[in-house]
C-alpha cells in the first residue's frame, strides 16, 4: 500500500493523523479500526489514544511503530520484520503467529516484560520469514 492510499483510508474513516517528515503518525483520540487493510506503507506510527485493530493485515513493513494507549490486534499477520516496534500500553494479539495474546505465550520469561521480549525477538528476526516459527 502506498502512503497516499493509506492517508486516503484514514481520511475516509475519519481518523486524524499528522506528517512528521515522511512518517504518517495516526493521532486519533480513540480506537483505530482498519479491518479491511491487508498491508501498510513504511514509516507509520500509531499514536492514538485507544486500541488498534488491523485484523486483516497479513504483513507489516519495517519501521511501523505502535505507541497507542490500548491493545494491538494483528490476527492474520504472518511475519514481523525487524524494525517493527510495540510500545503500546495494552496487549499485543498475534493470533496467526502465536494463537493469541503475546503476554500469555508460554515462552515468556518470568520477570521480563512480555513486550520487551517481543521487541527483542522482532529485532533479532525471529518472526521475519518463517510463519509460526515460535
Amino acid at each position: 500500500m502506498t502512503r497516499e492510499a493509506f492517508i486516503e483510508v484514514l481520511k475516509k474513516e475519519g481518523y486524524s493523523y499528522e506528517m512528521e517528515g515522511d512518517k504518517v503518525v495516526v493521532t486519533d483520540r480513540g480506537d483505530v479500526y482498519l479491518f479491511s487493510l491487508t498491508s501498510l506503507p513504511p514509516d507509520v506510527e500509531f499514536r492514538n489514544r485507544g486500541d488498534v485493530d488491523l485484523r486483516s493485515l497479513t504483513s507489516l513493513p519495517p519501521d511501523v511503530e505502535f505507541r497507542n494507549r490500548g491493545w494491538v490486534y494483528l490476527g492474520a499477520l504472518t511475519s514481523l520484520p525487524p524494525g517493527v516496534v510495540f510500545k503500546n500500553r495494552g496487549y499485543v494479539w498475534l493470533d496467526y503467529l502465536l494463537g493469541g495474546y503475546f503476554n500469555r505465550w508460554s515462552g515468556n520469561i518470568e520477570g521480563i516484560d512480555s513486550k520487551r521480549l517481543l521487541n527483542k525477538m522482532i529485532k533479532d528476526g525471529l518472526f521475519k520469514d518463517d510463519k509460526r516459527r515460535v
